[in-house]
């Protein structure tokens, strides 16, 4: 049984990484070429200033991929294979919570296993270390960035265990409304103080030792040796614009597997049932 609620879970995720990759393509693909043309033209900024000043420019590396490839290619097999590994988590978490979080409809639930990947995987540390286009973040902070990063979604999904566990336990004495408002209400408490004590991106040390201490790395405006700006910072809009993107990239990734793998698990577990309605709809 688990075995066939996986493969559900990997075939509803793969669909799922498909409708993201065709969103981002249409919407978040051109902020990312925004950000990367931002990034050209100030690189090229910087190292004019660096001339002016007698230091020495280093030559640019080749591109391994041509953009042609990453923004097709590249994104397409990556948000595949990243719905196919959330589908399996997916449904992993499903056969654990199935019998065990009251008598829910396996559509239901999958809805409910859905919001939580969603919400645990990458809404909560999303609040916190939000998704960045190309040239936002220090090259000496990608390994921080990225321990910081995992140490959150490892915390959200321990927390939002616990969450369950806690609302099972309190279900018997407050009804399970109650319990349940309870439980999230912990775990928001509990997460919120996690990140207020994780450092914020322009905290860490390679940032403050270059640019003093700021909210985020999102690069500010590119001063000469007078103070007069000669780049600007970074374009709001797009910061925004790929941020809004990618929260609905990952709303269609992961509302997509909960919508496709609830019919699914309704045939595999009840297929009297789902035959009834199947009938009944094909009468009426």
């Amino acid at each position: 049984m688990e075995k066939k609620l996986i493969l559900r879970g990997v075939i509803a995720g793969a669909v799922g990484g498909l409708f993201a990759f065709v969103f981002a393509r249409i919407f978040a693909e051109p902020q990312i070429q925004a950000a990367i043309d931002y990034e050209s033209a100030r690189d090229a900024a910087q190292d004019a200033l660096d001339k002016a000043a007698g230091l020495p420019v280093e030559a640019g590396g080749p591109d391994i991929f041509s953009r042609t490839i990453q923004a097709n290619v590249g994104i397409g097999a990556g948000m595949i294979l990243f719905g196919v590994a959330m589908g399996a988590l997916f449904a992993v978490a499903y056969a654990v919570c199935l019998g065990r979080v009251g008598n829910l409809r396996p559509q239901t639930l999958a809805m409910l296993v859905a919001a939580g990947g969603f919400l645990g995987i990458y809404f909560v540390p999303f609040l916190k270390y939000p998704a960045n286009p190309p040239s936002i973040g220090h090259e000496d902070t990608i390994h921080d960035r990225g321990n910081l990063y995992l140490v959150l979604v490892a915390s959200s999904l321990v927390l939002l265990v616990l969450t369950v566990v806690l609302g099972k336990h309190l279900k018997a004495r407050f009804g399970n409304w109650n319990a349940t408002l309870i439980s999230l209400a912990a775990y928001a408490v509990v997460i919120g103080v996690l990140m207020a004590l994780l450092p914020s991106l322009g905290h860490l040390a390679a940032n403050v030792q270059e640019y003093g201490k700021h909210a985020t790395e999102t690069p500010l405006p590119l001063t000469d040796s007078t103070g007069k700006i000669v780049f600007p910072g970074f374009d709001a809009d797009t910061l925004y614009a790929f941020r809004l993107y990618s929260v609905a990239a990952q709303v269609l990734l992961w509302g997509a597997i909960g919508l496709l793998f609830g019919p699914m698990a309704e045939r595999l577990l009840q297929p009297k049932r789902a035959t009834a309605q199947a009938e009944a709809v094909s009468g009426a």
